[in-house]
């Protein structure tokens, strides 16, 4: 059965410093590229080799996404293949809430509901069904048997909600910078099973 293995990036200034980043970026910190340098080494103690690596487009994932992938090479694989990056699995929209302070945004920060909508954010209805398509259409198209995909905190969470009903394992976990969340992915359903959370301990 094709595997999912979704990644979170690695801790960023903005996170360090509590503001809301959304499409808007900031670069990794010094334990940033160790929690991307940890999950890169994780995955490649599991014996499985990525037929695609697929990334947000922002800079914290795609560098999340290199250095998880210079993790790999140095395990000896050959043919590691490139990061492809991908606009659907791009962080929610928070609107003009983005830059600035995570207290003022008026809700929850990663499951804000549609309290987002009427400042011209992306509500979590709609970033679940993008990241659901996003991602169920990479693994039905690829035809890769192990992908990779680095995203972010929220649309993560939209995720993991999304499938908690068919998961196999405990939901009640935090998504960490560089968790990885394992996923069994169904062609014929196009339905993904939740088979492990591993957060990186730095």
């Amino acid at each position: 059965m094709p595997t999912l293995y979704l990644l979170r990036h690695g801790q960023t200034e903005f996170n360090l410093q509590h503001r809301v980043q959304g499409h808007c970026d900031s670069p990794l910190t010094e334990l940033g590229v160790a929690q991307a340098h940890a999950a890169g080494r994780w995955l490649a103690s599991q014996g499985v080799r990525f037929e695609r690596i697929f990334s947000s487009p922002l800079g914290r994932a795609l560098a999340t996404a290199e250095v998880a992938r210079e993790e790999l090479a140095a395990a000896g694989w050959n043919d590691v293949p490139p990061v492809e990056p991908v606009e659907g699995l791009i962080e929610r929209s928070y609107g003009p809430f983005e830059g600035g302070p995570a207290s003022d945004v008026p809700s929850e920060l990663w499951d804000p509901g549609e309290t987002l909508v009427p400042y011209g954010g992306e509500g979590s209805a709609a970033l679940r069904e993008r990241i659901v398509a996003t991602l169920s259409e990479l693994m039905a198209s690829s035809g890769a048997e192990n992908v990779l995909a680095v995203s972010h905190g929220s649309a993560s969470l939209q995720f993991k909600l999304a499938w908690e009903r068919l998961a196999h394992c405990p939901q009640d976990v935090s998504l960490g910078n560089c968790c990885i969340l394992v996923y069994d992915f169904s062609r014929e359903t196009r339905e993904f099973i939740n088979t492990a959370i591993v957060n990186q301990t730095i």
